[in-house]
């Protein structure tokens, strides 16, 4: 009864050197993947900054302290109005 099954051995074909990677490597998929994306948001990021410049006014400057002027005015040797 024995000889009615017969049993072979698993074929080690697959793991030998015959066999070929077929399809991409999946460390592959997940480089370009997130690769994709970090190039993705750069590449917005550039766009949005370049939009912004011609789009937004300039900032404005902090308007200069009456005592900073009258002290820049006296480094110069410029006396103050009113003194």
């Amino acid at each position: 009864m024995a000889d009615d099954f017969e049993f072979s051995t698993p074929s080690f074909d697959r793991m030998g050197k015959n066999v070929e990677a077929k399809g991409l490597n999946p460390g592959l998929i997940v480089l370009l993947v997130i690769g994709s994306i970090v190039l993705a948001f750069l590449i917005g990021n550039y766009a949005l900054y370049v939009y912004a410049q011609k789009t937004l006014p300039p900032k404005k400057k902090k308007p200069v302290s009456k005592k900073k002027m009258k002290r820049e005015r006296l480094k110069q040797g410029v006396s103050a109005p009113g003194e």
